[in-house]
């Protein structure tokens, strides 16, 4: 198994006196494990940190085996970062939460495009938590088990959609999940199109509406609790008042 692809850095652990194991989530091949040799060194430790753009050249022997990888850097990755914290607590949860739920070498291009538009969004404090949601609705999607916002569930209606079943992730019409409320998640306006405003506490309901099904579908399956950065994230949004 042998490619080039573009990635981000999820994630990086120092392996032996000088390597590092290091997981990446390229366009083409999904999310892949690499040994990279000199990565615990001064000169390769700024490229893998979490959110840094690389080339990467993957070999492995077997499609069982950890293969190894050559990186080189692209761009500036999350230096330019360094003093925003909130957005740093942004990367630091959207590449828990991609690392956690995408199966290794299972190609997802969307979740690397997602990925992508929200590193560039983390730059804008007032837009990157309502893309954070966005990208977590497109992972979401990317494992097969996409929201259902087209249309109400219930009466087939396009219109004033305000809320989702917690069973089948489907719209539900303001009207008729109004008997319902209690029981159905917020779905912010934003989610239903580029044009709708960020209103207060959209962005806390879009949050809990995929941490739902991401808890539901893909880490209880796996065993796992939502991943403690996305926790600590929420906290420092709850703090900074941008829920």
């Amino acid at each position: 198994m042998e490619f080039q692809d573009d990635a981000f850095v999820l994630w990086a652990r120092a392996h032996g006196d000088t390597g590092a194991v290091v997981d990446l989530l390229t366009e083409g091949h999904g999310r892949v494990a690499a040994y990279v040799a000199g990565g615990a060194s001064r000169r390769m430790k700024p490229f893998l940190q979490p959110g840094a753009r690389v080339a990467a050249e993957f070999r492995a022997r077997t499609a069982e085996q950890l293969g190894a990888a050559r990186l080189e850097p692209v761009g500036e990755g999350p230096a330019a970062l360094f003093d925003d914290p909130l957005a740093l607590t942004g990367l630091a949860a959207a590449a828990a939460v991609a690392q956690g739920a995408l199966p290794e070498r299972e190609p997802h291009p969307g979740a690397f495009y997602g990925f992508e538009a929200l590193m560039a969004a983390l730059a804008i404090p007032e837009v990157w938590p309502a893309v954070f949601v966005r990208f977590e609705s497109g992972l979401l999607e990317a494992l097969g088990f996409g929201l259902d916002l087209s249309r109400c569930g219930a009466t087939g209606v396009t219109d004033d959609l305000a809320w989702v079943s917690p069973r089948t992730g489907r719209a539900v019409s303001r009207e008729a999940g109004a008997p319902y409320a209690d029981r159905l998640l917020h779905l912010p306006p934003f989610l239903l199109g580029t044009q709708a405003g960020l209103g207060e506490g959209d962005v806390g309901a879009g949050l809990a509406l995929t941490g739902h099904f991401l808890e539901r579908n893909v880490f209880h399956v796996l065993n796992r609790p939502l991943p403690p950065a996305r926790v600590w994230m929420i906290d420092k949004l709850g703090e900074a008042g941008r829920l």
